[in-house]
């Protein structure tokens, strides 16, 4: 990053993906906070030019806000790093990983990770049949949000009607029971554990609408359960090779005691929205929001 008084920071939002729209709001609140913190920010709603957008800008370092495919996944920042561009989050191949749910599954469990058994599918299968006993989740194999999740209850007499706007292939999880934790990651710390609390499934409403869940934080649970989380969330984060900020969600069976813990996925761009949970644990530690995106700016870097 430039040394100079007030570095220009591009912050990259919107995109092509199924969530623009929780990419926008992370973006127009991350500008807010940066440009409160003294940067020089410019907004940049990516798409297939962003190439060019950003040789005319000449950022200092780039802001990935982007949710989803393409921002998310190792695409962006493949650009990023051929342009020469410090950027925030995760690189390359933490991102693609990461985004893989079955292909990060393999990597959680030879890194000794509790999981739940899941498969990738046809569409026209699962919709034919159940590819697992029931209870079972649908979702697709590389989004984020709780986008496009299907819940196949264990008294189901039929297998999901899925929508056509589902992908060709798709993943089919064992249903992990029980409440909702999550854990951000900042460089090589675990910050805090969220209890995440809902009238039913967590699912896009409850996580970006207003009172659609409700966070406690710290989680109130035993402190086995809260160190294993923090534990758990950093092995993550080291062995899909993240770095900046990521984010970890579990399922705890109580019933279980720790057998009971298990590892969802990692984010490895979580939601920077007014309802967003990786800011909720960094106010937890005694850092502004201003503060948390401040930070994420000078840990940018690229490998070139």
């Amino acid at each position: 990053m430039s040394s100079r008084a007030n570095p220009k920071v591009a912050v990259l939002m919107g995109g092509p993906s199924a969530e623009r729209e929780v990419s926008l709001a992370s973006g127009r609140e991350c500008v807010a906070a940066l440009r409160d913190g003294g940067y020089e920010v410019v907004e940049v709603d990516a798409g297939p030019d962003l190439a060019l957008r950003l040789a005319e800008i000449q950022p200092d370092v780039v802001f990935n806000a982007l949710h989803g495919r393409w921002g998310e996944d190792g695409c962006v920042q493949g650009i990023l790093e051929w342009m020469g561009l410090p950027y925030t989050h995760s690189g390359v191949l933490a991102s693609a990983l990461a985004m893989d749910k079955q292909r990060s599954k393999d990597v959680f469990r030879a890194a000794g990770l509790p999981v739940m058994e899941s498969v990738i599918a046809p569409r026209d299968d699962v919709k034919a049949r159940h590819v697992l006993n029931p209870p079972y989740v649908v979702k697709p194999n590389n989004e984020g949000s709780s986008v496009g999740v299907y819940l196949v209850n264990e008294a189901a007499n039929s297998p999901p009607q899925l929508s056509d706007d589902m992908p060709d292939m798709v993943m089919v999880e064992t249903y992990a029971p029980g409440r909702e934790l999550t854990t951000t990651v900042m460089g090589d710390r675990a910050l805090a554990v969220t209890d995440i609390l809902t009238d039913g499934w967590y699912d896009y409403d409850a996580k970006y609408k207003m009172g659609g869940s409700r966070h406690v934080v710290p989680a109130d649970i035993p402190a086995e359960i809260y160190q294993a989380c923090l534990k758990f969330a950093v092995v993550a984060h080291n062995a899909l090779g993240c770095r900046g900020v990521s984010r970890t969600d579990f399922r705890w069976d109580e019933a279980r005691g720790l057998d009971g813990l298990v590892l969802l996925e990692t984010n490895t761009q979580p939601g920077m929205t007014p309802t967003s949970l990786s800011p909720e644990q960094a106010q937890e530690i005694g850092m502004t929001f201003a503060e948390f995106c401040a930070w994420m700016v000078e840990d940018a870097s690229c490998n070139r």
